[in-house]
């Protein structure tokens, strides 16, 4: 897609992968996790990130599916640093017990790619009894950030070196319910809609990346968090929607962005120099997006979106 996609001030545009956005650039000595890396654009973030020298822990919910990818990746280049490990994020006990495996194994964290997510389901809770997308796309990642913070915290110090927490949102957030975040019906059954609630979990993504941000400056802490929308991709994500999922097989490479470029943005917002101290921003082809809605930039709302998942995170 984008035969003719003008580059912005980074230099990139929609057309660029995730290898373009990284030539060059040696991660050699960092730490990253990716969540959701044994599918979509999150096998092509591990993969390159990895490529990169980054030695990359794949967060997934299927063991066995991503060991078939790190013997993939491995195959064509056998340098490459990779583990997996069980996560669930739509089980919060799940998140615990990952948190807890890492933080123990003593690996130091300098990148967390909050990557995983659904799109589109019929109604249904997670195990914790919260709506499957909110559950899913958004809390588990609240929740693992702020179990991992402390280790990204302690990297920066010693290493010297930026931590960055990168939430993979996406422009789907404006479809959202028309309060943006609907605190006191995110479980009602009866107005669930499956598009607006996909885009409510990815405005919260925004939002969460925006508080961090904001809570990362007024400590004095060297990591950036920010947010990205890494296109219209054909991937197994709309497979809730059958129609919709059979168009974009169809039509896809025409009008939509392959899995290279969609991991493009992620990659380069995790890796790359020009990044360096920018935090609290939505990134869109691999720039910082020129508009947001009112509800992106809202603080007030982030904070209150801060507040109410700490309250749902609370061990029972």
């Amino acid at each position: 897609m984008g035969f003719f996609a003008k580059k912005g001030p980074s230099g990139f545009s929609s057309c660029s992968t995730a290898e373009e956005v990284t030539q060059g650039i040696d991660g050699t000595g960092l730490t990253a996790i990716v969540t959701g890396a044994s599918s979509g654009i999150g096998v092509e973030t591990a993969r390159v990130l990895a490529l990169r020298g980054v030695h990359v822990v794949m967060a997934v919910r299927n063991v066995d599916a991503g060991t078939k990818i790190k013997e993939a990746i491995l195959q064509k280049n056998p340098t490459s640093k990779l583990e997996v490990m069980e996560l669930d994020l739509s089980s919060m006990e799940s998140v615990r017990k990952f948190a807890t495996e890492y933080n123990s194994s003593r690996l130091p964290l300098n990148i967390l790619v909050n990557n995983a997510g659904i799109m589109g389901p019929p109604f249904k809770l997670s195990k914790d009894n919260v709506e499957l997308q909110f559950a899913t796309n958004y809390l588990g990642h609240f929740l693992l950030t702020n179990l991992l913070l402390e280790n990204m915290k302690n990297t920066a110090r010693e290493s010297h070196k930026e931590g960055r927490i990168v939430n993979v949102a996406s422009d789907g957030y404006k479809i959202t319910y028309p309060e943006g975040i609907r605190f006191d019906k995110i479980n009602d059954k009866k107005s669930y809609k499956d598009f607006p609630a996909y885009g409510q979990s990815k405005l919260a993504n925004i939002l969460h990346a925006n508080e961090l941000a904001r809570c990362f400056k007024e400590e004095g802490v060297d990591i950036t968090a920010n947010s990205l929308h890494p296109g219209a991709i054909s991937t197994n994500i709309m497979r809730h929607h059958s129609i919709m999922h059979g168009l974009s097989n169809l039509i896809g490479k025409f009008v939509l962005k392959s899995i290279a470029q969609g991991a493009a943005t992620t990659c380069y917002v995790a890796l790359h120099p020009q990044v360096k101290g920018i935090s609290g921003e939505y990134f869109s082809d691999s720039n910082v997006a020129k508009t947001v809605t009112s509800h992106a930039k809202d603080a007030e709302l982030a904070k209150k979106l801060w507040d109410f998942s700490a309250s749902l995170t609370q061990p029972k």
